[in-house]
C-alpha cells in the first residue's frame, strides 16, 4: 500500500521502502548511490552483476542497515548453490544479512529444493524475506498467496500486461505481496528519439519512472544508473510526482507505438 508518491509498504513484508529502487549491475560510482540513498532511496539490489563500486557504498552505510532494504539475488537452478552465493555477497559488504533473497528469472513455481535452500538461509538469519523475479505474468497470481514475499515484474509504457495479469489479480489487504517493477525504460527504447512517434516529444528516463509510479499496483519502480547524472535524472521522478492524465496517455501513446513496430518486425 502506498503511504505517500516517494514511499509505499512493500506488500506484506510490512517494511517502508522508497517507490525507487536502484541496482547495482550498471556501474553507477559509490557517490552516485550515496547521493540516493540521501534523498531515501533505500531498495537496494545487490545483484545481478555485483559491483565494487557498489559494495564500497554499501560498505559506507553500514551504519545505517536498518534504513534500507537489501535483495541479494541468485539465478541458480541448483539449491546447493544458493547458500554460498549469499554467504558471497554478504561476505564482499560486511553485512550480517539481506532483506530478502530474490530468485531470478522464474517461469513457473521455484522447485521444492530451492524453496527449502531459502529456508534455510532465513532459518540460518541470513535472509528475511523471500522475491521471486517472474518472467510469466501469471505466475505472480498463482503464488501470491505462498511464502514469497514480493515479486519483480515487468512493466512500463511499451508492455502493459501486468495492468490486466497481474496488479488486479492481487489481493488489496495486508495478505498482498510486494510489487517491484523492472525495465521501466522498455530497455531504453522509451528514451530513443528513433523510436518515438512523429510529433511525440521523446520521454526522459524520470518521465518512464514516473509513468511506472503513478500505477498504484506498484510499490517499487526499479532503476539501473550507471553515472552520477543518471542519478539527479532518477530522483527527478521524485520530485515532480505521479503523472497527469495527459501525460500518461502521452506515455501509452509512445508505447504502443514502439510495440506495434516491435511486433510489425
Amino acid at each position: 500500500m502506498m503511504i505517500d508518491w516517494s514511499h509505499a509498504t512493500l506488500g506484506r513484508t510490512g517494511r517502508q521502502v522508497c517507490r525507487l529502487g536502484i541496482s547495482a549491475s550498471y556501474g553507477v560510482s559509490a557517490a552516485g548511490i550515496h547521493m540516493a540513498f540521501e534523498r531515501g532511496v533505500n531498495y537496494l539490489y545487490w545483484g545481478t552483476i555485483r559491483r565494487d563500486q557498489f559494495a564500497q557504498a554499501l560498505r559506507d552505510l553500514k551504519q545505517k542497515r536498518d534504513q534500507m532494504f537489501l535483495l541479494v539475488q541468485s539465478y541458480s537452478r541448483l539449491a546447493s548453490l544458493i547458500e554460498p552465493s549469499v554467504e558471497r555477497a554478504l561476505r564482499k559488504i560486511g553485512y550480517d544479512y539481506a532483506d530478502a533473497l530474490l530468485l531470478g528469472m522464474w517461469y513457473r513455481p521455484a522447485y521444492p529444493r530451492i524453496m527449502d535452500a531459502y529456508r534455510k538461509l532465513r532459518d540460518r538469519g541470513l535472509v528475511r524475506h523471500l522475491a521471486m523475479s517472474v518472467h510469466k505474468r501469471t505466475l505472480v497470481a498463482e503464488l501470491a498467496s505462498t511464502e514469497i514475499d514480493a515479486f519483480h515484474v515487468r512493466y512500463n509504457a511499451v508492455h502493459t500486461g501486468a495492468e490486466r495479469d497481474v496488479f488486479p489479480q492481487l489481493p488489496s489487504n495486508e495478505s498482498r505481496p510486494g510489487i517491484v517493477a523492472f525495465t521501466a525504460t522498455s530497455w531504453r527504447q522509451l528514451l530513443s528519439a528513433r523510436k518515438i512517434p512523429s510529433g511525440e516529444p521523446v520521454p526522459s528516463a524520470a518521465d518512464c519512472y514516473r509513468f511506472v509510479m503513478s500505477n498504484t499496483g506498484v510499490d517499487v519502480c526499479m532503476t539501473g544508473p550507471s553515472t552520477e547524472q543518471h542519478v539527479r535524472d532518477m530522483l527527478q521522478a521524485l520530485d515532480r510526482r505521479a503523472m497527469t492524465d495527459e501525460e500518461a496517455a502521452w506515455m501509452r501513446r509512445v508505447g504502443q507505438a514502439i510495440y506495434g513496430k516491435a511486433k510489425a518486425g
